[in-house]
């Protein structure tokens, strides 16, 4: 093996490491604060140890002049984090919708602290972000990050199919808000529903019965039923968790497609 070989074979190694680190920074879980950057860096390491091989054998073309290459780190960087935001999106949609329905369960006021987003965000965001994070671990999805986000990748996305394809980035990155807008009105819209049916029987109560203490009674009411609605359709709640982290991926591989379209 030749100086200029070993060369090309660590410029490669960067550029995988560059975009491996960038989609697990991103990604949920290990992007949280209290992630130490050095476990960061070394999972990113040993990701690209592994998936390395293959990647040479499949063959990527590296520049030859410097400015070049240092444009394309960049790109790279961007890639991993276009490809982690679709991630991102399936907690956000998680915190989103318990936003929804704390309002109208009575817990507006009570914030609690994500040690995962260093923020402070909704008891029921909380409770749901919870729950996002086992199945997320459940349905494999560390396995599915290194699998689609850097391997698969890399075989089919260069930094500059995003160049030569750029017009499809903001169209993609806004259609992934607005399917994680649609996906927390999902996940919220049974409690939200049954809420709002309890607020106007308190109303009608109301009415008819003036000499009822319905503010006393109206926070527990609302506190019990909504809870009780979250027990009925948890079964629910879990499906529909897994299927938006599964359109997540689904989202990833439609960048993959479009951008390695790009070569065409």
């Amino acid at each position: 093996m030749g100086f200029d070989q070993i060369i090309e074979y660590t410029q490669l190694f960067l550029l995988v490491l560059v975009r491996a680190f960038a989609i697990l920074r991103i990604s949920p879980l290990m992007s949280s604060a209290s992630v130490p950057p050095i476990a960061r860096i070394g999972l990113a390491f040993f990701t690209t140890v592994v998936v390395f091989p293959g990647i040479l054998e499949a063959g990527y073309p590296i520049p030859v002049d410097g400015l070049s290459y240092a444009l394309l780190v960049v790109g790279e960087a961007m890639v991993g984090i276009i490809i982690g935001f679709f991630l991102v999106i399936v907690y956000a949609a998680f915190l989103v919708a318990g936003q929804f329905f704390s309002m109208q369960m009575g817990f507006g006021a009570s914030q609690v602290f994500d040690p995962l987003a260093q923020i402070q965000i909704p008891l029921m965001g909380q409770f749901l972000n919870i729950i996002a994070m086992f199945v997320f671990i459940t349905v494999g999805g560390f396995q599915k990050i290194f699998l689609f986000g850097v391997e698969r990748s890399f075989g089919a996305v260069r930094a500059v199919d995003f160049v030569m394809k750029k017009d499809f980035i903001l169209p993609t990155i806004f259609k992934g808000l607005t399917g994680l807008f649609e996906q927390s009105l999902i996940i919220a819209f049974p409690i939200l529903g049954t809420l709002f049916l309890v607020s106007i029987t308190m109303g009608l109560l109301a009415k008819a019965a003036p000499q009822m203490n319905l503010l006393m009674l109206g926070f527990p009411i609302a506190i019990s039923v909504a809870f009780l609605i979250i027990f009925l359709t948890l079964p629910f709640t879990l499906g529909a968790f897994s299927r938006l982290i599964d359109s997540s991926f689904d989202g990833v591989l439609r960048i993959i497609g479009i951008a390695a379209g790009a070569r065409q």
